[in-house]
């Protein structure tokens, strides 16, 4: 039995239920740093997905520099309402 699609799937999930909540927060009280953080796990969000692509439906393919150039996206996004744009 092979755990690693299953755990891929459910980290992508994961993080996509905390992009959703933190953005909803956001659109409920307009804080910025919710809106920042459901901007990063959204990031996160589309990075699981894409290990999944990478690694159970093409590992031919390597799209190793895709996906952490989408994770660092995300945190930069993070950093960015951290320093910048936080109240």
């Amino acid at each position: 039995m092979m755990l690693g699609p299953l755990v891929y799937t459910l980290c992508a999930l994961t993080a996509l239920a905390c992009a959703v909540l933190l953005l909803r927060g956001h659109a409920r009280t307009q804080s910025p740093l919710l809106l920042w953080s459901g901007l990063c796990f959204a990031c996160l969000a589309l990075n699981n997905v894409m290990v999944v692509i990478d690694l159970v439906v093409f590992p031919d393919v390597n799209l190793f520099v895709v996906r952490n150039a989408i994770a660092l996206l995300g945190m930069v996004l993070l950093l960015y309402g951290l320093i910048w744009r936080s109240e």
